[in-house]
């Protein structure tokens, strides 16, 4: 009965190893031994914002929201990204995009919000900040940043 126990182990474990084989395989790899994992375009742009390197980023998200135009996440990482870049007409562009597939999303909500606070529209920016203020029952660091921004503004106005 042991040895019963042993071959079915020994199956097992072989059945595993193979399987386990053929699975990296199918995930692609580099040199035919280490397996790759495929980044999606998505997660690409994400790092590119996230590095800074936004002019890089912009034709990734651009990709992204031709294929899923309804990502409110990556439209509003390209409007993070043209702002970033001085291209304040495509951010505005991108940040209302956002807000049109997704009106309660935090960050766009916040980044207009700061579009607002760079271009020195102080009633807009502030009208951000009630949005957020709604939006974040328990307060959130969206809501946080822009209001340290639009106080900010305000310090420098003096008002």
């Amino acid at each position: 009965m042991r040895q019963f126990f042993k071959l079915v182990a020994i199956g097992l474990l072989s059945l595993g190893l193979a399987f386990g084989a053929s699975s990296a395989m199918a995930m692609g790899s580099d040199s035919g031994n280490t397996p790759v994992k495929q980044k999606s375009t998505y997660a690409m742009a994400v790092e590119k914002v996230k590095s800074r390197n936004y002019a890089a980023a912009i034709p990734i998200l651009r990709d992204v929201v031709s294929k899923e135009p309804s990502n409110a996440d990556a439209l509003n990482y390209l409007g993070f990204s043209y702002r970033e870049t001085g291209d304040l007409k495509n951010a505005m562009t991108y940040y209302r995009r956002a807000l049109a597939v997704d009106p309660n999303h935090k960050g766009a909500n916040e980044y207009l919000g700061e579009l607002y606070v760079r271009m020195g529209d102080l009633p807009k920016a502030e009208a951000q900040l009630a949005k957020l203020d709604r939006l974040c029952s328990f307060g959130c660091a969206e809501y946080e940043e822009l209001k340290r921004k639009v106080a900010t503004l305000k310090r420098r106005r003096g008002s």
